[in-house]
């Protein structure tokens, strides 16, 4: 990547030493970390749909370790240190009312692995009911943020059926 906006989507990532790279992602429930090394000036940006699953066993985070481990492991292969990263995380918002609220799970998750493996984190926007747009500049650590006052989707639970005119045809 040379001095360019690259955009990022779920199940992503990508690192850059580039002093020009800036890494883009749209956030709903989902959860963006940032991370960077100051001194190696490189770092790079992940895009995680689901951090925490529930298998028969009970509660698996796999997903959510997996997807930072390679961002830190790309970061790494660039010259980072681990000792040295810093963070900053975004999104986990509830964007359907009337659902499980995974945006929290996934933030909760991303705060947790930051702090079980001893990376500070700087910053972070997460959880409320709005989308947000994150920009991210690898090489300092610089991050914009635009947040869209939209409303969360209302899920109903009651359904019309529509009118099938005689002909035997069922809509599902």
């Amino acid at each position: 990547m040379q001095g360019k906006r690259v955009h990022i989507t779920q199940g992503e990532k990508l690192a850059s030493a580039d002093p020009e790279a800036v890494i883009s992602t749209i956030l709903g429930s989902c959860v963006s970390c940032c991370l960077w090394d100051p001194i190696a000036k490189v770092g790079g940006m992940n895009h995680m749909l689901l951090t925490v699953s529930t298998v028969e066993s009970g509660i698996c985070n796999l997903a959510g370790i997996n997807a930072m481990e390679l961002l830190i492991n790309d970061i790494l292969k660039l010259g980072g240190q681990r000792h040295r990263l810093r963070a900053k995380a975004f999104g986990g918002a509830r964007m359907v009312s009337g659902l499980s609220d995974i945006g929290k799970t996934n933030s909760e998750f991303t705060l947790g692995f930051l702090r079980a493996e001893g990376i500070e984190c700087e910053g972070h926007s997460l959880g409320g009911e709005a989308a947000r747009h994150v920009m991210f500049w690898p090489a300092t650590g610089r991050v914009m943020q635009k947040v869209r006052k939209d409303a969360p989707v209302e899920l109903r639970a009651e359904v019309t059926a529509p009118e099938t005119g005689g002909n035997d045809l069922e809509l599902f």
